[in-house]
């Protein structure tokens, strides 16, 4: 991931997404002297009606993920929770600008358009639309990363395909992306869920296997730029 300090901005729907698609390599980016930053759209629980118990849980849980992965949270939305196509995308855009012009990423993480969940697919949507390469712009990558139970149930018919071309080893950093999960044991489900531990480790040996390493965190790269 290179050896000079860069920022990278993951923007994601809800807190535990960060974890679920991309918490290894947010890890590894860490180790490698990196400042991440994430933004969430949502609190992540708004559409079940909870209590503030809820609430105060997941912040906890949120929290919990950055301190062992490492990164920062830039902001959190408060954007409605599963309802996201229900929110004009300029203004989704415009706060992931306003996060934008503070962090100046090189790298931006994003969720698949391939997703099932309307979230995600509005958030990398608003995300594309937010990093338009206009002149001046800093940012050289934009990867969206795979989530479980959302990209694998989607179908090319109808949300279009997830097709990674860049996998990270994680190997090294897998324990910190398990202790980040076990934080948000709430979202977590029992085997075999796609969404279980277990799930999301065959899912990164097969995506190790595939390109002849141990484990991997896959992506797709939308926009790569050589400044």
């Amino acid at each position: 991931m290179g050896n000079c300090s860069q920022n990278v901005l993951v923007v994601v729907a809800h807190s535990d997404d960060e974890a679920l698609g991309c918490g290894a390599s947010i890890a590894r980016h860490v180790e490698n002297g990196d400042n991440v930053y994430v933004l969430s759209m949502t609190d992540g629980v708004g559409a079940r009606h909870s209590g503030l118990t809820e609430v105060t849980e997941r912040q906890q849980a949120a929290e919990n993920s950055a301190r062992v992965l490492g990164f920062k949270w830039a902001a959190t939305g408060s954007f409605p929770d599963n309802a996201l196509d229900t929110v004009p995308l300029l203004d989704l855009a415009k706060f992931i600008e306003a996060v934008k012009a503070d962090v100046k990423p090189a790298i931006v993480y994003t969720h698949s358009a391939a997703d099932l969940n309307i979230d995600h697919r509005r958030v990398c949507e608003a995300t594309l639309t937010a990093f338009r390469p206009q002149p001046n712009e800093v940012f050289s990558e934009i990867r969206c990363f795979e989530t479980a139970s959302a990209t694998d149930y989607g179908h090319k018919s109808v949300t279009g395909t997830f097709t990674p071309n860049l996998f990270v080893n994680v190997a090294s950093v897998w324990h910190k992306k398990v202790a980040a999960l076990e934080a948000y044991h709430a979202e977590m489900r029992q085997q075999p869920h796609s969404r279980s531990l277990e799930g999301l480790e065959y899912l990164a040996r097969i995506r190790g296997v595939q390109n002849g390493i141990e484990m991997a965190e896959a992506f797709e790269v939308l926009r790569k730029i050589e400044r």
